[in-house]
């Protein structure tokens, strides 16, 4: 009886231990920008693009993947066919921006702690819907309150805002691109 007290005892403070560990690991801090990133999907520079960026983090890569809108790297944390080791997701924290064209080094926030407005009237790096991500729910209302939208956590983002948003379409004429808005008026 001792002896099997002994083993339950060892067993669980190992286990309190690794429980300790997990912890006490932070996840690693967020790249600054430097102008020679490339985004993930439409393979384009991040900075030339305004708007929230993102930045995810993961195990098997000492890189990060980078976007261009904060909705496609939502689309990579969903999408069953990317890696599933993320150690971290930053996004631009938007009440810390300089400006919505530029936001500015220094201001990222891990997504999933993260509070944002979708639905709003501003518009993603390219045209799309995009979850305006703030630090504060304060700071997230305040925008909403300002270009609409509503304010939801990471996890209440709805999986048809970020894989069901488009630009506005587009459509070829006799000169190359041209919006169907523009075209029908």
């Amino acid at each position: 009886m001792t002896v099997r007290f002994i083993a339950i005892a060892l067993l669980s403070v190992g286990l309190l231990a690794a429980c300790d560990e997990d912890e006490a690991t932070p996840p690693p801090p967020p790249q600054e920008l430097t102008g020679s990133e490339i985004s993930h999907y439409d393979h384009m520079i991040v900075t030339d693009h305004e708007g929230p960026k993102a930045q995810i983090l993961l195990e098997s890569s000492e890189d990060p993947v980078w976007f261009s809108s904060v909705r496609d790297a939502f689309a990579f944390h969903l999408l069953p066919e990317e890696p599933r080791d993320i150690t971290a997701i930053y996004v631009t924290d938007m009440a810390r921006a300089q400006t919505w064209a530029d936001p500015g080094p220094g201001v990222w926030i891990e997504a999933r702690e993260a509070h944002f407005v979708i639905g709003s009237a501003m518009r993603g790096g390219m045209g799309a819907e995009e979850p305006v991500p703030f630090g504060t729910e304060d700071a997230a209302t305040a925008f909403a309150a300002e270009h609409g939208g509503e304010v939801v956590a990471f996890d209440a983002v709805p999986e048809d805002y970020v894989l069901g948003a488009t630009a506005e379409p587009m459509q070829m004429d006799h000169g190359g691109m041209s919006n169907m808005a523009t075209d029908t008026e």
